[in-house]
């Protein structure tokens, strides 16, 4: 790993020590419901409850956990320790809103991850990804049978004693790739993004590729360019619902651009100067893209991206 690939993506991190061997220890567990330090990370319906002061916003985070689980309010989910304290997602089961945290207000994460702290980001997504997995998975894939929670809800096992067939969370792995070809990289947008905004090629793994693979065919099937000297780069956690980014470069060996597919509404070559100048509106600056296109640009240019007055950078709308 290069110095430029050591700093770690939004949602990625120890921001949390998951102490995986609590998940069999129904005693420490029990003890840490009873402490009234441990927190709480509620979830409904795949939204957190957050608040906003003075222009910043954080995650509701419940104290004092005993209390509000004698209420039977949802299933709980060990996820380890963060900030020193045991914390346990809860999904939360009415099927309105409960009206329980005054001061705050029901968000989807997506809209609002890369305002958070960066420790807060990455547990709430943890949360999410836990609590979507175990509500997507109430019922057996094999017999049909309902499923109960085990090892904290990280397992799911089957309730009928003739199949007993559990599930483990599951994530789909995606790559992300920035090609380049000289002083350019090819850049795609998709028909549902606003006006101008571009980003780096990515697609889903499929079953026996492996992620080299993966990012040769993604690239021909969308935009006809075929790649070699593909290289990892980083990863990112992007559980909206399920996916784990997996960053890559590569160089061109063709650059006549052929849509193959039609999933993209279009793609092209863009130099360091184009983008300095705005031509283009970029990713997200939390995403693993922009760091794609942010770690290219800044090799080759004596003022960094972030610094240049004219380039677009993409925000999402409140």
């Amino acid at each position: 790993m290069t110095a430029s690939q050591s700093r770690w993506n939004l949602l990625a991190g120890r921001y949390i020590d998951r102490l995986a061997q609590w998940r069999k220890d129904e005693a420490r567990l029990r003890a840490a419901l009873e402490d009234p330090r441990t927190l709480l990370v509620p979830v409904w319906n795949d939204k957190h409850w957050i608040r906003s002061a003075q222009g910043a916003v954080s995650a509701l985070l419940i104290e004092d956990a005993r209390r509000y689980v004698q209420t039977g309010a949802g299933e709980l989910v060990w996820l380890g320790e963060f900030r020193q304290r045991a914390c346990f997602a809860i999904a939360i089961k009415n099927p309105d809103p409960p009206d329980l945290f005054e001061a705050a207000e029901l968000r989807e994460l997506k809209s609002i991850v890369g305002e958070l702290p960066a420790e807060e980001a990455g547990l709430l997504a943890y949360a999410r990804a836990m609590v979507h997995w175990s509500e997507r998975h109430r019922f057996c894939g094999r017999c049909g049978a309902p499923t109960r929670a085990m090892q904290a809800g990280h397992v799911r096992q089957c309730t009928n004693e003739t199949c007993g067939t559990q599930d483990f969370p599951r994530i789909d792995p995606a790559i992300i790739v920035l090609i380049k070809d000289g002083e350019r990289a090819l850049l795609g947008r998709q028909a549902n993004w606003p006006p101008g905004r571009y980003s780096t090629i990515a697609g889903f793994v499929e079953p026996g590729e492996s992620l080299e693979d993966a990012v040769v065919r993604e690239v021909f099937e969308e935009t006809g360019i075929e790649v070699d000297d593909v290289e990892y780069h980083s990863s990112q956690p992007w559980p909206f619902p399920a996916s784990l980014m997996l960053g890559f470069t590569g160089r061109a060996r063709t650059t006549q651009i052929r849509r193959n597919d039609g999933e993209l509404d279009d793609a092209r070559w863009v130099t360091r100067e184009q983008i300095a100048a705005g031509e283009i509106a970029l990713p997200l600056t939390h995403s693993i893209s922009f760091r794609l296109i942010e770690d290219w640009f800044n090799a080759g240019a004596a003022v960094p991206l972030r610094e240049q007055p004219h380039a677009r950078m993409w925000q999402r709308p409140r």
